[in-house]
């Protein structure tokens, strides 16, 4: 991967996609190419088409996705199997037409089965049900990742996959209902905070592990494996370390300074009891994440506070 190549960084709008253009315009990358929803829509095939043969991108960073929490996946769960497979078929497709030869497709570890072995190693793909909560999501995204796999082997591009774990930091959504959790607590704390509420709420006992990444080490861990020559079909990118959504709760209100009670709606799923990735195969690679879930809360709430104040916060 050399400065002068084309890359088109498909879903730049969104927490993932802001990321790796900043981290390619800092490592002197001039030829990005970026198109909103406006510009290229990734559902329609025909424009998909188009695209990738008029640009012709050296590489791919891919990720477009709808996303959204446990409420969204659970209430939308038609839009978000079929405007994600249709985004991963088209480009994977259209970008193998267009002769691009390097393709990083960006999924989740929720494609893993609900009961996985903990931690989570790439090995436990199908191997059990998923977490009905968002088996929509977790097909679509098995699904693009298997594509290239399959035009990979079949083809011989250079078509890939990482599954990040939950993600936070700079242009997180924090939509009150629709996104997920650890940008949903901040925002809840934070405006509890200002109005003096005498307690928050959150779903469930509060017993479920979570992992979480910041987005900036997840852009590292991106331009990592385009680095490499001979990257894994799957890869996972996580922290490597969990904590209960209780203990996080009880974190993110020391980050805001809210002072107040943390009680539980007991009527909410918990989702998934634990989800802790298993990192070892990107690790072995030379990479490691650097950014401790204390200070990258301290940076995402900071950035939070800013876009309020611009009036530039993601709720949607």
């Amino acid at each position: 991967m050399t400065p002068d190549q084309t890359v088109y960084v498909a879903g730049h709008n969104g927490m993932v996609g802001s990321a790796v253009v900043r981290l390619l315009q800092r490592r002197g990358f001039q030829r990005i190419i970026v198109r909103d929803r406006r510009e290229l829509d990734l559902t329609d095939q025909l424009s998909v088409q188009h695209f990738f043969q008029a640009q012709r991108p050296d590489i791919v960073v891919f990720a477009a996705a709808k996303v959204g929490g446990i409420l969204a996946n659970n209430s939308y769960p038609a839009e978000f199997l079929y405007q994600n497979l249709a985004m991963a078929s088209h480009a994977v497709h259209a970008a193998w037409q267009a002769g691009t030869q390097r393709f990083l497709f960006l999924g989740s570890t929720c494609i893993y089965p609900r009961m996985a072995p903990q931690p989570i190693s790439e090995d436990s793909l199908l191997t059990s049900p998923l977490e009905p909560t968002n088996e929509a999501y977790a097909i679509a995204k098995i699904a693009g990742l298997k594509l290239c796999q399959f035009y990979r082997k079949q083809y011989g591009v250079l078509f890939h996959s990482a599954m990040p774990t939950n993600l936070y930091g700079p242009g997180d959504n924090y939509h009150p209902d629709n996104s997920h959790v650890l940008p949903g607590l901040l925002r809840r704390f934070h405006e509890a905070k200002l109005a003096g509420l005498p307690s928050v709420q959150i779903w469930g006992t509060g017993s479920p592990l979570r992992e979480f990444l910041h987005v900036d080490d997840l852009a590292a861990g991106i331009l990592h494996l385009l680095g490499l020559t001979e990257p894994p079909d799957l890869v996972n990118i996580g922290s490597g370390v969990e904590i209960s959504i209780l203990q996080l709760a009880q974190l993110v209100a020391r980050t805001v300074g809210y002072t107040g009670q943390i009680t539980h709606d007991l009527s909410k799923p918990d989702g998934t009891p634990r989800k802790l990735s298993d990192i070892t195969r990107i690790c072995q690679t030379g990479w490691s994440p650097q950014i401790s879930l204390e200070a990258g809360l301290q940076h995402a709430y900071q950035d939070f506070l800013q876009s309020v104040e611009r009036q530039t916060i993601r709720s949607n």
